[in-house]
């Protein structure tokens, strides 16, 4: 089989910190050549991915003239690679020179979706064109406007993640994620101070904005207080030893999550996880058995405190069973042969 995927232009394939779909599209493709497919990558210049085919996109995401120039060195790419199926990891307009040939196209949804393009689209192409969401969550918005959607979770390459069967009693908790509102950093601070717990914050805040002047009012100030620790940014390294030595991931959201891959990473390490009933957690969470959901920071404190009831066994369990390269690539193969062999009836 020959596939195409396509990733937006905005960071590198594999990325070299933060970007879980770029992560995603890169164990995809190594996984599709060890079966013996050929596999095409449109991306940016920096990529490193080995692949069977490459171009980049002229353009970067934005503007109505770097749609319409990115949309048609897609269809350039395809005509060029020819491939079996187009597998899209970026935006549904660039999509636009694809859609009324005859070349089948799945469409991936690791966002909030919905509204008249994809009814538009589901139009154009007919049977050639389907939608893949990370959760059921995403596929729940984007059905009312037609199509045929299957949820297929995000995965982490759960060999990469250390299994640690047990921490200290005193190991920290930690929060790792944007330090943004709606990821509730300050809700962590809250919970880890009540609890008389450590807490490591580990992601970046925002430059410039609102959401600088949060982290400047909520979470600055706590700095070096009370246990708790900023460090910033992590390499997939560092990542893993976190994670892994860390009581729980506490990451209590404020908004409705797509799916969150650190999670699922969390999982991996055999750390449970904290957070809120929100979006696709209720997915990837089972409460009382991998995680705890909270609505209140009393309810924070609770779970910290019955954090010795969760065995990291089942957490690292579910990683490799739901969560896992292995258990999703299938999933995805089984989408592509639906739809070539939907394309051809």
């Amino acid at each position: 089989m020959r596939v195409l995927l396509t990733v937006d232009p905005i960071l590198p394939v594999p990325p070299p910190l933060y970007g879980g779909i770029e992560r995603i599209a890169d164990a995809l493709i190594r996984h599709y050549r060890s079966l013996g497919h050929e596999v095409g990558l449109m991306t940016l210049p920096e990529s490193t991915a080995a692949t069977d085919y490459r171009i980049n996109w002229p353009n970067g995401p934005g503007g109505k003239k770097a749609i319409w120039r990115n949309a048609q060195a897609l269809r350039r790419a395809a005509a060029e690679f020819r491939p079996d199926v187009v597998h899209s990891f970026s935006r549904l307009a660039f999509l636009a020179g694809l859609l009324p040939l005859r070349v089948p196209v799945l469409m991936s949804y690791q966002r909030h979706t919905g509204g008249w393009p994809i009814t538009l689209a589901t139009k154009l192409a007919g049977r050639r064109l389907a939608f893949t969401g990370c959760s059921e969550f995403i596929c729940g918005m984007g059905r009312p406007r037609g199509g045929n959607w299957t949820a297929i979770p995000n995965f982490v390459e759960t060999e990469k993640f250390t299994f640690v069967k047990e921490v200290p009693a005193d190991a920290p908790l930690v929060y790792l994620s944007r330090i943004e509102s709606i990821k509730g950093p300050d809700l962590a601070i809250t919970i880890a101070r009540a609890s008389g717990r450590r807490l490591i914050l580990a992601g970046n805040p925002a430059d410039s904005g609102v959401e600088r002047e949060f982290f400047e009012k909520e979470i600055r100030p706590w700095i070096g207080r009370e246990g708790i620790e900023w460090i910033g940014e992590v390499n997939d390294l560092r990542k893993n030893e976190l994670l892994g030595t860390a009581a729980a991931l506490i990451v209590p959201i404020r908004w409705q999550e797509p799916f969150g891959i650190v999670f699922a990473e969390s999982l991996a390490t055999g750390t449970p996880v904290i957070s809120c009933s929100r979006g696709a957690l209720p997915e990837i969470i089972e409460p009382g058995r991998t995680g705890y959901f909270i609505q209140t920071v009393e309810a924070g404190v609770a779970a910290v405190n019955q954090l010795n009831q969760i065995s990291r066994a089942d957490c690292r369990r579910a990683a490799e069973t739901r969560f896992s390269l292995a258990a999703c690539a299938p999933l995805y193969l089984k989408r592509y042969e639906a739809l070539i062999h939907s394309s051809k009836i």
